[in-house]
């Protein structure tokens, strides 16, 4: 083989190697970054189906603005209403484990963060 095609081989192969280096970096540096975490948060379910808010707490969340969340939470305890009316009391709560919403926004005060837009899972 002559210098000139091992020369053209190498540079393909470091290309490649370099692409590949760059591309593995940012998807597990993007997956992470757009990724939140709360303990435990609560989210109402009423007659209609579930509410688009989550306040979560104890939670972490990822430096960058992004449009949308993943939110890792450890316990979620969801309230069934008995009606679209808060005056009606409960029917019942049940409580999820390891569960993932996505939500669009957040608004944060101490230790809760009010988890918005987040559509039913």
């Amino acid at each position: 083989m002559n210098l000139t095609l091992k020369r053209l081989f190498g540079a393909a192969a470091a290309v490649a190697m370099g692409a590949t280096a760059l591309l593995g970096t940012s998807a597990g540096t993007a997956n992470a970054t757009g990724r939140a975490y709360c303990d435990r948060a609560e989210r109402d379910m009423w007659h209609e189906g579930p509410g688009t808010d989550v306040i979560g707490h104890n939670c972490s969340i990822p430096n960058n603005k992004r449009r949308w969340y993943s939110i890792e939470i450890d316990t979620l305890v969801e309230t069934y209403y008995k009606s679209e009316h808060l005056d009606e009391g409960v029917a019942r709560t049940k409580t999820l484990h390891d569960s993932t919403v996505r939500c669009m926004g957040y608004t944060s005060h101490n230790d809760t963060v009010h988890w918005f837009g987040c559509p039913p899972s």
